[in-house]
């Protein structure tokens, strides 16, 4: 008998992560099958992973005025950055000129610029099918025949004086044969009427629904002029301002060194026609005139004037609404979902309700990783990661999503996945479907974290959610009415503001259970221009799949060094007293007890608790020690008066040492070779009269829920949480 396997096409996003009583949601889907009508249903979700031994998918359906059937409709997304002004004057006579610093030639055109208009002939300048310099009026193209270099700057610049045109392309790397400049002189038999039109960069088209000629790489300095420029006046153009004997035959100069933290791109020839990018393509980048001397974008702006585009760039879907819903006063806070249902494969989109703004329901909180989601989001982990099947220990097992993603590489990448010309992937966004952050998705996560939502609701203990984002804007007064914070099984990536608003919390008092691995891991930036997204860039240390450029360190939102929050003089073991050892996927482990574990300070921990093992048992990988891991350090700034409680063992060699732990003459790396590869247990008192207490691994949460809740790590976790809860201040031990 035959099997048919259902199939994933209805997906949507939300158009925010946190949503607080008395504030609409707006739900966005596109059903991509033959259904003529969907249902939409609000749910409460209390547990996310669906381990055939563990509690299972529980959703309860919530009686939303939004609930019901909706018709179906297929969105589009129209991936690829650009630029565009909306109205530039052109013909029939102009130059045209950049640099560009192309980075994939693949057999098609390429747009660095031009005009798309219903009133003349399109004029577009950009690189044919062999990577050429080459300029298309109307149906006539005139080219230099001669491809750029990949990865090398040129200066372009096409010259039209009523239908004579100039090409000339000019490489600055001597490696390209650099000042010498390939000149090509023809007539375009077409008519050039002065016409206004859509204006674009980097893309070409006449509306957002139909971009095509994507460029992929750096383009720097682009400029217009209303007439002819001899080579002499264009070579003067380099700069970065307008000479003033050009000014009137300018009619736009962009600076892409200004307004780098948004989608703005700035005019500076005094006629204002300023633009916009679409789809965020890279800012704050090295220009054609980087010196390789300084590195931070803010003291040398003017060598930061590149902008890098991707014909895979996605910001923002812009679907149109389809499902609102008002939430009701007095709506518990929780994690909750849009379940999206035509008869395939439902999808959850997922949202946290927070209690109203100002206001707790409880005295503990659960601070979702919303940012580290996003980092993950739409990871295509069996296309892009080779080591992934030999870090698992296992065969790799494609589900719907990874199906579903696989067939649709517009929906964008994650943040550990690489653009189609190579360079990382920097930033994402939820303005997007997130279709890894859904129920029962395999990656740890958002699915794992609902092991901790299931033990908390399973022992009645109330708690209130709010997102890591939501610290970024609101800071310490965010987390001020709570006595304890819960992490996630994952809080990797941080802002400058998450990180100050934890630490100030911590010093007034406060009591965090970190109950994750690999935390507070890399520094990211958010704009308030580019609403929803996450930017980070991989410097030159830690876990990570791509490298930034030489020069591109420092993040365009905040003009902040990027990379490890350990490079930057913050390390999470200064924050939470423990900080990334190791990773490895094959199979989880246990936890031997301490010395620290009967020290009067900390030995209530262990109440109830006889067993030396802790955590040989749990849903991923049959142990609480597991993943990504994190130890105990006092060379990391551990604090001296920690207490380590104990310590995982029996690591496998595919459990291996961070990177940024290697030594030339330390090639021991795996579990059973290096006594740094372990996760710790650790608590520590605070000034404030606060308390850390950190598990120092992805998989302590999964182990929560075994045996229905009833074993040691889950008995540790209630007697850690019970006294946190507790107001009694914790005094830090003498000496």
């Amino acid at each position: 008998m035959a099997v048919v396997m259902k199939k994933k096409s209805i997906v949507g996003y939300a158009d925010r992560f946190s949503v607080a009583p008395g504030e609409t949601i707006s739900v966005k889907v596109s059903e991509e099958g033959t259904a003529e009508s969907y249902s939409a249903t609000i749910v409460r979700l209390t547990s996310t992973d669906a381990h055939a031994l563990g509690p299972g998918i529980v959703e309860h359906p919530i009686g939303a005025s939004c609930n019901g059937s909706y018709p179906a409709r297929c969105q589009p997304i129209h991936a690829g950055s650009y630029a565009v002004v909306d109205d530039l004057p052109l013909g029939p006579s102009f130059t045209l000129l950049a640099f560009v610093w192309p980075t994939l030639l693949h057999g098609r055109w390429q747009t660095v610029m031009g005009r798309v208009t219903d009133t003349g002939p399109d004029i577009l300048l950009g690189l044919d099918e062999t990577g050429a310099l080459a300029l298309r009026v109307g149906g006539a193209l005139v080219s230099t025949g001669r491809p750029l270099q990949v990865r090398q700057w040129a200066q372009i610049v096409a010259a039209c004086d009523n239908g004579r045109v100039t090409l000339r392309q000019t490489p600055l790397s001597s490696q390209s044969g650099g000042d010498n400049p390939v000149v090509v002189e023809a007539n375009v038999p077409v008519d050039l009427p002065a016409a206004d039109g859509r204006f674009t960069i980097a893309a070409h088209g006449p509306a957002a629904d139909a971009m095509t000629g994507h460029f992929n790489g750096k383009i720097d300095r682009p400029r217009v002029a209303a007439r002819a420029l001899s080579p002499d006046e264009a070579a003067a153009l380099a700069g970065a301002e307008v000479p003033t004997a050009l000014a009137t035959a300018v009619t736009a100069a962009w600076d892409f060194a200004r307004d780098m933290a948004g989608d703005r791109i700035t005019d500076v020839s005094g006629h204002g026609r300023h633009g916009r990018t679409v789809n965020a393509p890279g800012r704050a980048m090295t220009g054609h005139n980087w010196a390789a001397d300084i590195f931070d974008w803010r003291h040398a702006p003017e060598q930061y004037g590149a902008i890098h585009f991707h014909d895979d760039d996605i910001f923002d879907a812009g679907w149109q609404t389809d499902v609102s819903w008002v939430v009701p006063e007095g709506t518990p806070s929780g994690v909750y979902a849009a379940k999206l249902d035509d008869g395939g494969i439902a999808d959850h989109v997922v949202f946290w309700v927070r209690p109203r703004r100002g206001t707790a329901t409880s005295d503990v909180c659960f601070l979702a990783s919303t940012a580290t989601y996003l980092a993950y989001g739409n990871y295509r982990v069996m296309e892009c990661s080779e080591t992934y099947e030999a870090f698992q220990g296992a065969l790799l097992v494609a589900g719907p999503e990874d199906i579903f993603l696989a067939e649709h590489p517009e929906y964008g990448g994650s943040l550990y996945e690489s653009h189609t010309d190579g360079s990382g992937v920097a930033l994402s966004s939820r303005l997007r479907p997130l279709v890894s952050m859904r129920p029962n998705t395999p990656l740890w996560q958002f699915a794992g974290d609902g092991f901790l939502t299931w033990w908390l609701d399973h022992l009645g203990i109330e708690v209130d959610v709010v997102t890591d984002e939501d610290l970024h804007h609101e800071g310490a007064e965010l987390l001020a009415p709570y006595r304890v914070v819960l992490t996630g099984n994952h809080p990797e990536y941080w802002s400058t503001q998450m990180w100050d608003g934890l630490q100030r919390w911590l010093g007034d008092g406060g009591r965090l259970m970190y109950l994750g691995g690999n935390g507070f891991y890399w520094r990211i930036g958010m704009s308030d221009s580019l609403p929803g997204a996450i930017e980070v860039r991989r410097a030159e240390d830690g876990c990570r799949p791509w490298e930034a450029e030489p020069g591109e360190y420092h993040l365009a939102s905040t003009g902040e060094l990027s990379g490890m929050w350990r490079r930057v003089g913050r390390t999470p073991n200064s924050l939470v007293g423990v900080g990334m050892a190791a990773q490895g996927f094959d199979r989880g482990t246990y936890y031997v007890r301490r010395p620290g574990s009967e020290d009067p300070r900390a030995a209530w921990i262990f109440d109830g608790v006889r067993d030396e093992r802790i955590g040989d048992f749990g849903y991923a990988g049959n142990g609480a020690s597991g993943q990504e891991i994190d130890r105990h350090d006092l060379a990391l700034g551990s604090p001296p008066h920690a207490l380590v409680l104990a310590s995982s063992e029996g690591h496998s060699d595919n459990m291996l040492l961070v990177s940024e732990d290697y030594r030339s003459t330390h090639l021991m790396l795996g579990g059973t070779e290096n006594d740094k590869v372990r996760s710790d247990l650790v608590f520590f008192e605070t000034e404030g009269g606060g308390a850390v207490f950190s598990t120092g691994s992805i998989s302590w949460i999964s182990s929560l829920p075994w045996n229905g809740g009833e074993n040691n790590v889950s008995r540790i976790t209630r007697n850690v949480l019970e006294r946190f809860r507790n107001p009694t201040p914790f005094t830090m031990p003498e000496g």
